[in-house]
């Protein structure tokens, strides 16, 4: 039985069905890709908190940390390159890997990709729980970048083009719901393995396994796209999974208008040279500043090192890994918050109030660090403000969480023509990875020499990101994506690049050439 009314296009097309079972649950299945992406955030800061791991690969930072005088600056009780290395490594693959990915979803499809990804990071994930030297950990690591770089370049496009309109927010965010979850489920698991007399870090890694396992399976059960069935020429199959995802035979409508944009498509032998027009110059755009500004929040500072910057700020062991829990539970909760308004109250206003509450988060913290340590980085919170600490950030989770979060990855995978939707998601993909890599390797060192004017640095660029989506970021809620020219050519500033005949798919194919 299918639930809901007529499909709203909101300010476009109004397409005729309803949100059918079918379609929620195969969004729900994709969605767990995001599964491997959190539980691989939430495991490495905690593992790399515990000492049984720090001896056994890290020994140079188990000693700087144990052996520290008294006055030794907190800020740098971490920096080592290795270390970091074995975070951010899986980011620089993962980078390398969308690229590969694109092209495997563009002739393959998106269910292929999911496959894939899974399998790959299955493996790392093994290898990972089995290493026994660094160089085990970060070929495991890479392996486990590979697997992401697939899942992240193939489930946010599979969810936009399954999602009906009016529910396309919402069920895209399921891939960062998942995301959130596979975070908070990490930081349960490393509580937990912490408390283990002997190699609890190799169950935390090896358990990655686990939501490798629920995305391989998921996928191979999973239908492909009506989008991408007809950009491989089987439009009879498209039309009767389009049928059957819309809960409706009346259907003509919608399908014309994927035939006609598979037409564009088609026509576009180099997609990488084609989304370089300057027809597409908003997209490229949206689509290289957003992942660059989602990593520039500093939100890995957070998730990537929690237990890490918890300790560094005077939490004992078993604190500052349930710190971390109460964050990653934050988490999952501000991420549903965000499913259930963001196709109501739309994109802009999300990412407009969360840029102002985690700009408040930021200052409040960075004021607070320094009142503690000063610039020597010597002193402890008091149980009183470690409290207070812990709430801004739980505060700045939250905002980040309904909004950089989930919109980061929804934006730019439904902005896209399908003529260059595949290179598009990858560059979403590869910039989001390489700010990750760069963030996530630098951040320990940028502690230790910036101390707490890190959280003044990601401030600044939170105002700068704010002020970008106030005036370059159309509302891009309840519109088809293959109607998306029309938000384009309203917008002041971007409306200048999208030709008039662009506007439109009845007129689309005899707009491009090949």
């Amino acid at each position: 039985m299918a639930v809901g009314g007529g499909i709203s296009a909101g300010n476009g097309k109004q397409y005729e069905g309803r949100v059918t079972p079918f379609v929620i649950v195969a969004c729900l299945v994709a969605a767990t890709g995001g599964l491997i992406f959190g539980y691989d955030i939430g495991i490495s800061g905690g593992v790399t908190s515990m000492d049984e791991f720090l001896q056994k690969f890290f020994p140079a930072v188990y000693e700087k940390q144990k052996n520290a005088t008294g006055h030794e600056s907190q800020y740098c009780k971490f920096e080592n390159h290795m270390l970091t290395l074995f975070t951010s490594s899986l980011y620089l693959a993962a980078l390398v890997a969308s690229f590969f990915a694109s092209a495997t979803t563009r002739k393959f499809g998106r269910k292929i990709s999911m496959t894939i990804g899974g399998m790959v990071f299955l493996v790392g994930a093994v290898l990972n729980g089995a290493a026994i030297n660094v160089a085990m950990l970060i070929i495991g690591r890479i392996l486990l970048g590979v697997g992401i770089g697939y899942a992240n370049q193939s489930v946010p496009v599979y969810l936009s083009e399954m999602a009906p309109p009016k529910l396309r927010g919402a069920l895209n965010i399921g891939f960062q719901m998942a995301t959130t979850i596979g975070i908070f489920a990490a930081n349960l698991v490393n509580y937990g393995t912490a408390q283990m007399k002997a190699n609890g870090w190799r169950v935390s890694l090896a358990l990655a396994a686990l939501p490798a396992l629920i995305m391989t399976i998921g996928a191979l059960f999973l239908p492909d796209t009506p989008n991408s069935l007809i950009e491989r020429g089987k439009k009879d199959q498209a039309k009767e999974m389009l049928q059957k995802i819309r809960g409706t035979p009346n259907v003509h409508d919608e399908f014309s208008d994927l035939v006609d944009a598979s037409a564009v498509s088609q026509q576009v032998r180099h997609p990488w040279r084609t989304i370089l027009e300057p027809k597409y110059r908003p997209q490229l755009v949206i689509t290289c500043l957003i992942p660059l500004f989602q990593q520039l929040t500093g939100i890995n500072v957070i998730m990537f090192y929690a237990p890490v910057l918890f300790k560094t700020l005077g939490f004992a062991d078993d604190a500052s890994l349930m710190s971390a829990v109460v964050t990653g539970l934050v988490n999952v909760f501000a991420t549903a918050v965000s499913i259930v308004v963001v196709d109501r109250f739309g994109r802009r206003v999300l990412f407009l109030e969360g840029g102002i509450q985690m700009l408040a988060c930021q200052i409040g913290v960075g004021v607070l660090i320094a009142s503690v340590f000063g610039v020597s980085g010597n002193g402890a919170f008091s149980k009183g403000l470690g409290n207070l600490a812990l709430a801004l950030i739980c505060i700045y989770v939250a905002a980040f969480a309904w909004s950089w979060g989930p919109l980061g990855w929804l934006v730019p995978s439904e902005i896209h023509p399908m003529e260059i939707r595949s290179a598009g998601q990858s560059i979403n993909v590869s910039v989001n990875m390489f700010f990750t890599f760069v963030i996530g390797q630098l951040f320990l060192s940028m502690l230790c020499h910036m101390k707490f004017g890190l959280f003044f640095f990601f401030g600044g660029w939170v105002l700068l990101m704010t002020m970008f989506v106030y005036f370059f970021v159309p509302e891009t809620k309840n519109m088809p994506i293959e109607e998306m020219n029309r938000v384009w050519k309203a917008h002041w500033f971007w409306g200048k690049y999208i030709p008039d005949d662009a506007v439109g798919l009845s007129h689309k194919s005899s707009d491009h050439d090949a």
